[in-house]
């Protein structure tokens, strides 16, 4: 059962929470349309920012968009000067006020999209795949991840033919529904095509009845005049892995 299907649409109103909370009425595919605008254009102009997820709730007059990110001190910028730019940019895509949360994501390692991200950047950058997947499970299973899978198809190394290889540690029960698996799946363009690279990560199970908003656990930064520390703080610095 588990096998076949998205992770996390297994698990939504389960143990997940939606990333888009709105009502849509009449207008619900202009919506729809526009949510997937700001979430392109919010990656597109954030891509060194380890932007993880973006999270979208509507009012009426409001649309609240909420990042969470690895380095928020990018996002930030200096004073906060980063921030009202994104804003404003945002309010151009949307037409309407925008209120922008970030979220700042603590264990990286943890975060599936981010992971998968990693491994295609390396790749990229010619080093090799089978180095950079067994870098990231080393770092996620230090973490106290549960289990990691990433699986990556393509023309590997430049070979003629395409093909996949899976690569694993610890658990990965699909079918659990109590089991917190995040999921991402992200491509790696390179000089002979494009690669598809899977990450599944266990994060442990989770029992009796849990807030499904999609940002449990994480802590929020704020960008603004008075906080001039997060633009330069050690937030914005990557990791370095060993």
């Amino acid at each position: 059962m588990g096998q076949k299907t998205n992770p996390i649409g297994n698990r939504l109103g389960v143990i997940r929470g939606w990333e888009s909370n709105w009502y849509g009425g009449n207008d619900y595919g202009d919506k729809l349309a526009e949510d997937y605008k700001i979430r392109e254009y919010i990656h597109a102009r954030l891509s060194k920012a380890s932007v993880s997820r973006v999270i979208i709730e509507r009012t009426l007059k409001l649309v609240t968009v909420t990042i969470t990110t690895a380095r928020p001190g990018i996002i930030i910028g200096k004073g906060g000067q980063e921030v009202d730019k994104l804003k404003e940019e945002l309010k151009k895509i949307t037409n309407k006020e925008v209120q922008l949360n970030i979220f700042e994501i603590k264990r990286p390692e943890l975060d599936a999209f981010l992971v998968g991200t990693s491994i295609a950047r390396q790749i990229e950058n010619r080093i090799s795949y089978r180095r950079a997947i067994k870098m990231s499970i080393a770092a996620a299973m230090r973490m106290n991840a549960e289990g990691i899978k990433v699986l990556i198809s393509g023309r590997l190394n430049g070979a003629e033919m395409a093909r996949s290889e899976s690569y694993k540690d610890g658990r990965i029960p699909l079918s659990t529904f109590r089991a917190d698996i995040d999921y991402a799946l992200v491509e790696a363009h390179t000089t002979y095509g494009r690669m598809g690279i899977k990450v599944w990560i266990m994060k442990g199970e989770v029992y009796g009845k849990r807030e499904l908003s999609p940002l449990v656990g994480l802590s929020k930064k704020q960008g603004g005049k008075n906080d001039r520390g997060q633009g330069r703080g050690g937030n914005n610095k990557p990791r370095r892995r060993k």
